[in-house]
């Protein structure tokens, strides 16, 4: 599950901490039905995944693991603009990103290979520890984006075509640690049933 809205807006936050707004927690609180089907939840340490992961983990007592490596990709200079901000000196900046992020990535930015392997070792690592649970992660649009590029086996420049919505949830069904399927993209406008 992406987060919801942060306080600020949208902007290429990366590994700024931003808090959830009142439009974000009330994203969150939408997205999930009662009763939650899941076993455990894991978070990013970061406050607008974390501050609703421990809410949601509270109220259904439920175990809660955070992993700073689910924290998004770092942005660089970017962190924390607007993209109006970031074409103000190239006007370019962001259409050459999105056509190739490996070549043209902001400066100071996290390799997008990095991040893969950051993103895909988390990945391994709580479906070999949580077999057979029903694992929430609470994490970001470029780490829902990284873990969907594993799973169909994408080319990771390609994983800025995949559309994340704030408090959209994906939903990944995984049938043996080495085999894992999309099953189903719901959108924060639909609740979990």
């Amino acid at each position: 599950m992406r987060h919801g809205e942060p306080v600020g807006g949208r902007r290429y936050r990366g590994q700024q901490d931003d808090p959830l707004s009142e439009k974000g927690w009330r994203q969150m609180r939408e997205a999930v039905a009662v009763p939650v089907p899941w076993d455990v939840i894991v978070t990013s340490p970061l406050r607008r995944c974390a501050g609703f992961a421990a809410e949601l983990a509270q109220c259904h007592a439920l175990p809660l693991e955070e992993d700073p490596r689910l924290m998004e990709i770092r942005f660089g200079a970017w962190e924390g603009r607007t993209a109006e901000q970031v074409t103000e000196h190239d006007p370019e900046a962001l259409m050459k990103f999105y056509r190739d992020p490996v070549c043209h990535r902001p400066p100071g930015a996290e390799k997008l290979a990095d991040f893969r392997t950051r993103i895909t070792g988390v990945w391994d690592e709580l479906l070999d520890r949580h077999d057979k649970h029903h694992l929430l992660i609470v994490a970001h649009a470029g780490v829902i984006r990284m873990i969907l590029c594993q799973v169909l086996g994408m080319p990771e420049e390609r994983m800025f075509s995949i559309q994340v919505p704030n408090a959209g949830i994906t939903r990944i069904r995984v049938d043996g640690v080495s085999e894992a399927r999309l099953a189903q993209l719901v959108s924060h406008a639909a609740p979990l049933r």
